[in-house]
């Protein structure tokens, strides 16, 4: 019989997202533009503005291969995620909680990212009375993720390898 030696169960390498979720109106789409129940890459510049014009709401992390390492975490497995953030304050809450679901996070900051239109990746989810979402991402820092970046020792020390499919 084999003993597993790898230190993690999963690894994933991914786009670095916080979810900005808001409750949101058929009005407040039309007024901003929004297709309903679609997903739709933005500059910095539509990203603030749209920010800015949103309901109070909630942020956390996302992305998929962040939200597959969650989950692997918040099942007692052993996870690891490779991505980019800035140092703002959203990429102070997308280390917060994926660290906070267990998941080991170390890739460098990318200082000085927002002044350089870069801030860490965002979606910007407004969601329906009915529970339709209609997204407007920013992958900001996030398409700053580049081969320097990447742990080889991390990935070595991993079970499975998980590629986000939207890199």
């Amino acid at each position: 019989m084999t003993q597993n030696t790898a230190r993690y169960d999963v690894c994933a390498v991914g786009n670095a997202i916080v979810d900005v979720l808001s409750p949101c109106d058929a009005a407040f789409l039309a007024a901003q533009d929004l297709a309903p129940d679609s997903m739709q890459l933005v500059d910095a510049e539509r990203s603030a503005a749209l920010y800015d014009a949103m309901a109070p709401g909630v942020e956390a992390s996302g992305g998929s291969a962040g939200n597959t390492v969650a989950g692997v975490g918040s099942f007692g497995g052993r996870a690891a995620y490779i991505g980019k953030v800035t140092d703002d304050v959203l990429g102070q809450v997308f280390t917060h909680d994926i660290r906070a679901a267990g998941v080991h996070f170390d890739t460098p900051v990318l200082t000085g990212g927002a002044d350089q239109g870069f801030g860490t990746g965002r979606c910007l989810i407004n969601v329906l009375s009915d529970g339709a979402r209609t997204m407007a991402t920013f992958l900001g820092a996030a398409n700053q993720l580049y081969a320097d970046d990447i742990d080889e020792a991390l990935i070595g020390a991993s079970e499975i390898v998980y590629l986000e499919g939207y890199l």
